[in-house]
């Protein structure tokens, strides 16, 4: 194994020498930045005798058709503030420096600090003051526009990726949001699709913004899904999206589609008082938690009867869309727990949601496209590993979706 390289202790009491403060160490003349700009100038001096083969002043130089030319000052944007530095130059032009490429001015680190606030939902004036505060450098409004523009790139090469062939589970759901379109401020949905692989690993299949949805809609969707590599999908769990249902049968006929019945629930809610919420609750429990279809049927009826005739709208949901409720019932409890809520994609749509809060509206699709993603770029870093039950539900689905399972 590599022995780690330490700075010798007598290098850093001599760097240290006099110091008195923390501004000497980080202050705006303090020593991190001297020391950053004199490695980074350092550095340059050597990748450049690495293009020319000698040292400075060696012999080796003369007639070798190539030499050292002087200095071109510049002035790097880094997280210690603006740090001046000199760029070593050679006399044909041809040395290309890679620590600090031609036309850079921002260190490593910089454009992703920028990055990070911009995902936060922060705006370009507030990014200006807070990269100020932190470390005392001035930014143009036109330098953190460029940053998050050459985003768009990885937005458009992820919205493409390949995708893995088998899905058990696919969510999807949709946010409302504000975009100005041709002069006027709209709502437009942004909606999600949510995978879980065979791995039970959570990931985000791809992002698409309409101002209405529909049969025609989700079939572009579905199939772009299809043309990144997805041959199968057990389950797609979803609430009440228009066009849907026939959509995702046209591609994928063997998918089953699966309304959230938490979303069943909260519509029932609607329609009572605050009193009564206990007693229909304990109603639709019989429902929901019948073990077979038969005894969910039975059990809409007796609640229909105890509820049509004050409440009539309480279940008019439940029987109206039966068909996409009805799929829950053929699985075991494993399998139950997952498809009983949309949580999963919920709780992403509620971080979004604190991101784009503080945004009136979007100037363009695109704009808003660009920081969901980055949105989406931070939420996952903080997802778990797969939960423990994972396993059994696997098994559950390689007995109830037999042979469609990947070896």
């Amino acid at each position: 194994m590599k022995r780690e390289k330490k700075i010798r202790r007598e290098l850093l009491d001599e760097l240290l020498e006099g110091y008195s403060k923390p501004e000497d160490l980080t202050g705006p003349e303090g020593l991190l930045k001297q020391l950053t700009g004199a490695l980074v100038e350092r550095a340059l001096g050597a990748e450049l005798t690495e293009h020319l083969g000698y040292d400075e002043h060696a012999a080796e130089g003369r007639g070798s058709g190539n030499s050292r030319n002087g200095n071109s000052k510049k002035t790097l944007q880094t997280e210690q503030g603006e740090i001046p530095i000199e760029v070593p130059r050679d006399r044909n032009g041809t040395f290309e420096p890679q620590l600090v490429k031609k036309h850079q001015r921002r260190f490593d680190g910089f454009d992703e600090k920028i990055l990070a606030m911009y995902a936060r939902g922060m705006s370009v004036r507030d990014i200006q003051a807070q990269l100020a505060e932190l470390y005392g450098t001035e930014v143009s409004p036109d330098l953190i526009s460029t940053v998050t523009e050459a985003i768009w790139g990885e937005v458009q090469a992820w919205q493409a990726r390949p995708l893995e062939a088998v899905w058990p589970i696919v969510y999807l759901d949709a946010l409302v949001i504000k975009v100005r379109d041709q002069g006027v401020v709209q709502n437009k949905s942004a909606y999600l699709a949510l995978g879980v692989n065979p791995d039970g690993q959570k990931q985000v299949l791809g992002l698409w913004l309409e101002a209405n949805e529909g049969a025609k809609f989700w079939l572009k969707v579905i199939s772009e899904l299809k043309n990144r590599g997805v041959e199968d999908i057990f389950i797609a769990c979803c609430d009440g999206l228009k066009g849907f249902p026939e959509a995702i049968e046209a591609v994928f006929p063997h998918a089953v589609v699966q309304t959230c019945i938490v979303h069943m629930i909260r519509n029932s809610m609607r329609f009572v008082s605050w009193t009564q919420r206990r007693p229909l609750v304990a109603s639709l429990r019989k429902i929901y938690q019948a073990p077979t279809e038969e005894v969910a049927l039975a059990s809409l009826d007796e609640a229909e009867a105890l509820w049509k005739k004050t409440h009539p709208m309480a279940l008019a949901s439940w029987r109206l869309n039966w068909e996409r409720v009805r799929p829950f019932f053929a699985f075991p409890s494993e399998v139950r727990r997952i498809l009983y809520t949309t949580n999963a994609i919920e709780s992403l749509n509620y971080q979004l949601r604190k991101v784009i809060k503080s945004k009136g509206h979007f100037p363009t699709d695109d704009a808003a496209t660009k920081l969901l993603y980055l949105a989406l770029r931070n939420a996952e870093k903080n997802w778990k590993m797969p939960p423990k039950t994972w396993k059994t539900t696997l098994n559950q689905f390689a007995i109830h979706f037999e042979g469609r399972l990947p070896a």
